[in-house]
C-alpha cells in the first residue's frame, strides 16, 4: 500500500515538514526568477544565482555526508532548516525595502546551497531508519509524490499568485516561514540512533572510506558520472532559459511560468504514484536509465514548443519520467548500501552528480547568446539523452546481483520505530 509508511509517526512528521518546506521552495523558484530579472533583465542574472547556490553546495557535500554518518541526522536536518529560514527571511526584508541587489541574492543563494549540502544526504540516509525495508519503495514513492506536488505543482502555482499579489518580498517571507515549520516538525521527531561507528574515526578518513566504497561499485560511480554530464548539459539551460522564454518570447507573466512548472508536477505525481504501486522492477538499472533517457530527451521539447501548452507538455514528460527513475534509484541505493555508509554514499551521489552544475549555469548565458535560447535547449536535451543511455552499457552496470544487506528496521514492526 502506497501510504503505509505514513502510519509511522516520525516518517509522517518528517514529510509533513518537508512537504510544507518544499511548497515554499516552489514559491521561491518563481519569486527568485522574477526578482533577478527585475534587477537585470538578462539570462546571466538568474544564471549567477544558480551558480551561487550550486558552487558551495558541491564544495560542502562530502563534508555534509560524513557529518550525517557521525551526527544524528534529525539534528542535521533541523539546523539546515533554521539556517535557510534565516537567510530567506533576510532576503525578504531587503526586497521589501527595495534595496536588494544581485550580489545579495547570490549571498543568500550560497547559504541555501551550504545548508542543502548537509540536509540532502541526511534526509536520504534517515528514511531507512524510519521505515522497514519492505516499505522503502513506498516511502521513496511518497517522497517523489510530495516533492513535485509541492515544489513543482502547488508551489509554483502559488508562487505566481504570490509574486503578483504580495510581490517577491511576500513570497520570500512565506518560504522562510515554511523552513521554520519544517524545523519544528523535525524537532518533534523521536531521537534516532547515530549510525554504528559514527565519529570513531576522523572526518577525513570517513570521507575517503565512502569514496573507496563507491569506486568499487560500477552501478554507483557510473550513475553518478552519468548524472554529472547530463546535468551539465540541461540543468542550467532549463532553470535559466525556461523562465526567460516565458517572459521574453511568449511575453507571459509569472503565473504562466508557475503553470508550466505545475504541469511538470502533475507528471511527477503520476509517475511516482504508478511506480510506488508496482514495486521494484526485475532489472532496476535498465529500468532507471530507460526512464531517465526519456526525461532528458524531453528537455528538447522546451526549445521546440511555441506556446505555453507546448512548454507544459514537455514539463509533464520531463518530470514524470524523472520521477519514475528516481523512485527506483533511491530504493536500490537504500537496499544495497549499508545504513552506516548511506549518508556518505548519498553525499558522494549529490557531489559527483552536481559537480559541474556551477559550470552549467556559467555557460548557459554565453551559449544562449551564441545559439539562441531555444536551440540551446534542443541541443541540451538530445545530447544529454545520448550520454545517459550510453552509461547504461558500462560493463557490470546492468547486473542484477546485489550486495549483502546491513540490518534495517525490523519488518514485523507495525508502529513507529523504537526510540533511542
Amino acid at each position: 500500500m502506497l501510504t503505509a509508511p505514513l502510519r509511522r509517526r516520525d516518517f509522517r512528521l518528517l514529510w509533513t515538514g518537508m512537504g510544507v518546506s518544499l511548497l515554499g521552495d516552489g514559491v521561491f523558484i518563481v519569486a527568485i526568477a522574477w526578482q533577478a530579472y527585475a534587477i537585470a533583465d538578462r539570462p546571466s542574472a538568474l544564471a549567477y544565482v544558480g551558480l551561487a547556490v550550486s558552487l558551495p553546495q558541491v564544495a560542502m557535500l562530502l563534508v555534509g555526508g560524513a557529518v550525517s554518518d557521525r551526527v544524528a541526522r534529525r539534528t542535521v536536518l533541523m539546523w539546515a532548516d533554521v539556517a535557510r529560514a534565516l537567510a530567506v527571511a533576510g532576503l525578504a526584508a531587503l526586497v521589501a525595502a527595495d534595496v536588494a541587489r544581485l550580489w545579495e541574492l547570490y549571498v543568500v543563494g550560497g547559504i541555501i546551497g551550504i545548508a542543502t549540502a548537509f540536509a540532502s544526504p541526511a534526509l536520504d540516509a534517515l528514511v531507512p531508519q524510519l521505515v522497514p525495508e519492505h516499505e522503502l519503495t513506498q516511502a521513496n514513492a511518497i517522497e517523489q509524490f510530495v516533492r513535485p506536488a509541492a515544489i513543482q505543482l502547488a508551489g509554483p502555482a502559488l508562487g505566481g499568485v504570490a509574486v503578483a499579489v504580495l510581490h517577491p518580498a511576500g513570497a520570500f517571507a512565506f518560504d522562510a516561514a515554511t523552513f521554520a515549520f519544517s524545523a519544528v516538525c523535525v524537532r518533534r521527531m523521536a531521537p534516532v540512533a547515530i549510525p554504528p561507528g559514527g565519529g570513531r574515526s576522523s572526518l577525513r578518513h570517513e570521507v575517503w572510506e565512502g569514496l573507496r566504497y563507491v569506486r568499487g561499485h560500477v552501478w554507483l560511480w557510473g550513475t553518478f558520472l552519468s548524472a554529472t554530464f547530463t546535468y551539465l548539459l540541461f540543468i542550467g539551460p532549463t532553470q535559466v532559459l525556461l523562465p526567460y522564454i516565458v517572459r521574453n518570447s511568449l511575453h507571459e507573466g509569472a503565473s504562466t511560468y508557475g503553470a508550466v512548472l505545475a504541469a511538470g508536477g502533475v507528471g511527477a505525481l503520476i509517475g511516482a504514484a504508478a511506480t510506488g504501486r508496482r514495486g521494484r522492477p526485475r532489472r532496476p538499472m535498465t529500468f532507471i536509465y530507460g526512464w531517465w533517457t526519456l526525461a532528458t530527451l524531453a528537455v528538447a521539447g522546451y526549445g521546440l514548443a511555441r506556446s505555453d501548452w507546448g512548454l507544459a507538455a514537455a514539463a509533464f514528460v520531463v518530470n514524470g519520467a524523472e520521477a519514475v527513475g528516481a523512485v527506483v534509484w533511491a530504493t536500490v541505493k537504500q537496499h544495497r548500501v549499508a545504513n552506516e555508509m548511506l549518508g556518505r554514499v548519498s553525499s558522494i551521489d549529490w557531489c559527483i552528480s552536481t559537480a559541474l552544475l556551477p559550470l552549467s549555469y556559467a555557460l548557459t548565458a554565453p551559449v544562449a547568446n551564441l545559439l539562441g535560447a531555444r536551440t540551446t535547449l534542443v541541443v541540451a536535451g538530445t545530447a544529454g539523452a545520448a550520454i545517459t543511455l550510453g552509461f547504461l552499457f558500462l560493463p557490470g552496470m546492468r547486473s542484477s546481483a546485489e550486495p549483502a544487506q546491513a540490518p534495517r528496521v525490523p519488518a514485523h514492526r507495525k508502529t513507529k520505530p523504537a526510540k533511542v
